[in-house]
């Protein structure tokens, strides 16, 4: 009897040895995944308080409860995506089943009728929350069991935030190049809403289909609260997940204030697109200059030089005069180069904090550890609409004003580059000493390998 590809892919096998094809297979839903990223935390909230004239306090009061939210579904899908063993594959099952309510909700969020309220807007936000989870969660976890060294881990990544940014560009292009400023018909909004319909059942399937459900190494279960003591002893990972949030926080602001920032502190409104699209083609180079960086210093350091270098860059980005387009497109460059670092070391080096759960613990429970990532990832960029859309609005920034007032376009300013590299100087003196390096990784793996 022939053997299946699953049981061809065995316990020493890491990404070195799985093809190429089948790792672009694998990373093929992060396009259609990446406009649930992007779009729901710039465009959205744009759309729906410009176009559709709800209160900016509204619409960040609607969008914190979405994320409020996550903090109860992600754990429990973590949980649920670790405990749970089809005979399909504990990964690859769930991130299956989660794709219609996913696709359908981001559809409707993204094309609301002209009438469309905050109940809309919230309820729609909360069942695109549950699916978003529910595909996130596993897919992260497969991929960080697909590879099983420290640079494989990293190639993975690589390859999975590059079409995740391919993915961001589009969600960019098209609502910019159609238009969102009218809700009546086909807006651009509502073009990536069927992008979204279409594309992500359509590529889930490819993934599902081709890449093998990774070998587990668990040796024996761990109880919910057992499981939770070993997740707040995981030092590494408890400095991992408060670095990421506080760089989250950090890159979050500027991207829920970028197209404000651009339009009424620069005055440059026709800019918006082409300026958001050249910082994400910029992030693109950025993933294989951060997989060089982390093979030469390694992941975590690697990661720490490129957010000082962010910091470096944001600095000038409040003391700008209006129309310095050709300045802020130099500080959007240098940014974006370095997202590409934010976007792939850490989620690699995640990887290899699970690995001190499972050598600990006897559980390989990535679910739980990438619902814990994925909240902080959520919380993070929720700060950036449930707290400074209000602090702003204090300020007295309308948004729908032709021409702010100073001090609104000052709060406006700082929010947007001053306050993120307070957070990022934070993060950078959590991890500048990290612990778990090539050599500390390969030994964990042997002792879950060869028990």
């Amino acid at each position: 009897m022939a053997s299946s590809p699953d049981a061809a892919f065995d316990q020493q096998t890491t990404s070195r040895h799985l093809a190429l094809p089948q790792i672009i297979a694998y990373a093929l839903p992060a396009i259609p995944l990446a406009a649930l990223t992007l779009p729901l935390y710039v465009l959205v909230p744009t759309f729906y308080t410009e176009t559709l004239g709800l209160s900016l306090a509204t619409v960040g009061f609607a969008l914190l409860l979405v994320r409020i939210f996550d903090a109860i579904n992600d754990p429990l899908i973590g949980w649920a995506a670790d405990r749970f063993r089809p005979r399909f594959g504990r990964r690859r099952t769930l991130f299956a089943v989660s794709l219609p309510l996913t696709a359908i909700s981001a559809f409707m969020l993204f094309w609301p009728p002209v009438d469309a309220g905050p109940l809309w807007l919230a309820g729609w936000g909360l069942l695109l929350s549950l699916g978003y989870t529910a595909a996130l969660i596993p897919f992260s976890a497969w991929g960080a069991e697909l590879a099983t060294d420290y640079h494989g881990r990293s190639r993975i990544t690589a390859w999975r935030e590059g079409l995740t940014l391919l993915g961001t560009l589009v969600a960019i292009a098209l609502p910019f190049a159609i238009g969102f400023d009218q809700a009546i018909g086909l807006h651009g909004l509502a073009a990536l809403g069927l992008v979204v319909l279409i594309g992500l059942p359509l590529f889930g399937a490819v993934a599902v289909f081709t890449t093998p459900e990774p070998a587990e190494h668990s040796r024996m279960r761990v109880n919910f609260k057992s499981g939770l003591a070993h997740l707040a002893r995981n030092r590494p990972f408890v400095r991992l997940i408060a670095a990421f949030f506080l760089n989250g926080l950090a890159n979050g602001i500027p991207a829920t204030l970028f197209l404000y920032f651009v339009a009424a502190r620069l005055g440059l409104p026709d800019a918006r697109g082409a300026l958001l699209f050249f910082y994400f083609l910029c992030a693109i180079a950025g993933i294989p200059l951060a997989a060089w960086a982390a093979r030469r210093v390694g992941k975590h350091r690697a990661w720490c030089y490129a957010m000082l270098a962010a910091c470096a860059a944001f600095a000038p980005a409040p003391l700008l005069p209006e129309g310095s387009l050709v300045a802020f497109a130099a500080i959007c460059a240098v940014t974006g180069l370095l997202l590409g670092f934010d976007l792939s070391l850490p989620p690699a080096i995640q990887a290899d904090v699970i690995d001190v759960d499972t050598a600990s613990s006897g559980e390989q429970r990535s679910g739980i550890y990438f619902a814990a990532w994925s909240l902080a990832t959520k919380l993070s960029l929720a700060g950036g609409v449930g707290v400074v859309f209000p602090a702003l609005a204090m300020f007295g920034f309308d948004p729908g004003a032709d021409k702010g007032s100073q001090e609104g376009l000052t709060a406006l300013a700082i929010a947007y580059a001053w306050v993120p590299i307070a957070a990022k100087l934070i993060s950078i003196a959590i991890m500048w000493n990290f612990p778990l390096d090539e050599a500390a990784q390969k030994s964990l793996r042997t002792r879950i390998e060869t028990v």
